[in-house]
């Protein structure tokens, strides 16, 4: 079973623009970058051709002469034996952060040759570009894909209900419908956005396949992290990555050196967590201590929140068994709170809401877990039980600042409520259509 990926549409306008530029794709490793470049490639053009750096090593030696489109245009369409074709053909480099030369020759492509569509990923293309190491700055378009959102899992097993849900007005949704979109919920939390993981669960119906592909996956981390993370940095990126079950098990979610190794101070550790973050397996934020726009302009960069890039990861990595999701009835109780607000980031991440921070009070005693900010202004969202909504720093923030629209995520039903839009889990990915229909209400 597929699951059709909403990047498609981001790729098809990179096709279609007149200033179209040699792509770049990245994203954490296993989030589905080449399937679906060749996926879109095979969609939207006669033919497509790719060539993988880390499959074909002696793909690189092509690259080592002059970078003349033609001269390469002509040895990789030996190569693979087909004709590569202007508007026709879409060309994938793939691990593209293995040879810098190729990397580079996309400036090339850019200027001398932008008729050819040059589509690029790399699981560590990320790192890469963070180094600068041979990018083409200004002659690339960037595009950055993330793990499966609910809303792309939703649309693969249950399509009628995700076509209705694009379609909810501000009413709550049926109970019937709301009890299956829990049951498809507690399955994506416990597996996580992980394509292949998904895939697995879907044509298996078995949790323990989905985990033993999630474990290959944090397998694949740590060979990375043996090939890929400078020698120095080694022991403390590996020691960063085990402290996150520890920071999230925390009640104070703020991140701490000190609980990654005693003593340690930001200074020791600021390279390492860099990686993570350039890898795309680490997802900081960070505390605005003021709620003014623009939000990124009022960030404490000292203090953040540390999020692994899919919930599934995390959930493995704390080594938490899956049918305590399954078969609780509370998925915000202990750790599984956490979880739960891992899944709220990432699916705002999903659909392109950025920057992303939280606050708390200078006196500590309310703290919100998310701010995000439109046109309009900063909006506080808040993660909250289905047993407990009172909210309280919820309220604090909103007594103090005034917002035109707050949020709080629950696993209670859809309703708007003097500014108050209260959100179930399940609906995550409808948040920025219904953002607008909340502010449309509001001013009547």
């Amino acid at each position: 079973m597929q699951i059709e990926r909403n990047i498609l549409t981001e790729l098809v306008a990179w096709k279609t623009s007149p200033r179209r530029k040699p792509l770049l794709l990245k994203g954490v490793r296993q989030c589905g970058k080449s399937w679906v470049l060749e996926r879109f490639g095979h969609a939207y053009f006669n033919n497509v051709v790719i060539f993988n750096f880390e499959k074909n090593p002696d793909l690189m030696a092509y690259f080592e002469g002059s970078y003349d489109p033609r001269r390469l245009l002509t040895d990789l369409s030996a190569s693979c034996g087909q004709r590569i074709l202007p508007q026709e053909t879409l060309i994938v480099f793939d691990e593209i952060q293995l040879c810098p030369r190729a990397l580079n020759s996309l400036k090339y492509f850019c200027e001398e040759a932008p008729q050819y569509a040059i589509a690029s990923a790399g699981s560590l293309l990320g790192v890469s570009l963070a180094a600068q190491e041979g990018v083409p700055v200004g002659k690339v378009d960037i595009r950055e894909m993330h793990p499966c959102s609910f809303g792309e899992y939703l649309r693969a097993i249950a399509p009628m209900i995700a076509a209705y849900l694009g379609e909810l007005p501000l009413t709550p949704v049926p109970a019937p419908i709301a009890a299956k979109l829990e049951t498809h919920f507690r399955e994506y939390l416990t597996v996580g956005g992980m394509p292949e993981a998904l895939s697995a669960f879907m044509e298996t119906h078995d949790i323990l396949e989905a985990d033993r592909v999630l474990d290959s996956i944090l397998e694949m981390v740590e060979v990375d992290f043996s090939k890929h993370v400078p020698p120095k940095d080694l022991p403390k990126v590996r020691q960063i990555w085990n402290s996150i079950p520890v920071q999230f098990a925390k009640e104070n979610r703020r991140f701490f050196y000190g609980e990654v190794r005693s003593g340690a101070r930001a200074k020791d550790l600021e390279d390492a967590m860099q990686w993570l973050q350039d890898a795309a397996l680490v997802c900081k934020v960070q505390l605005a201590e003021v709620p003014e726009m623009p939000l990124a302009a009022s960030v404490d960069r000292k203090v953040f929140k540390l999020y692994p890039a899919d919930v599934g990861v995390l959930r493995k990595l704390a080594k938490l068994s899956p049918s305590t999701f399954l078969n609780s009835g509370d998925v915000f109780s202990d750790f599984r709170g956490r979880l739960a607000e891992n899944y709220v980031l990432q699916q705002l991440n999903a659909v392109g809401i950025s920057p992303v921070c939280y606050w708390f009070s200078p006196k500590g005693k309310a703290e919100v877990d998310f701010l995000i900010q439109d046109q309009d202004g900063i909006i506080p969202l808040e993660v909250k039980s289905a047993l407990n909504l009172k909210a309280k720093s919820l309220k604090v923030y909103r007594d103090q600042f005034r917002p035109a629209l707050a949020i709080r995520v629950s696993q209670s039903n859809l309703r708007l409520d003097d500014g108050l839009l209260n959100l179930p889990l399940y609906l995550m990915g409808e948040l920025p259509r219904l953002m607008k229909l909340a502010k449309q209400a509001e001013n009547g």
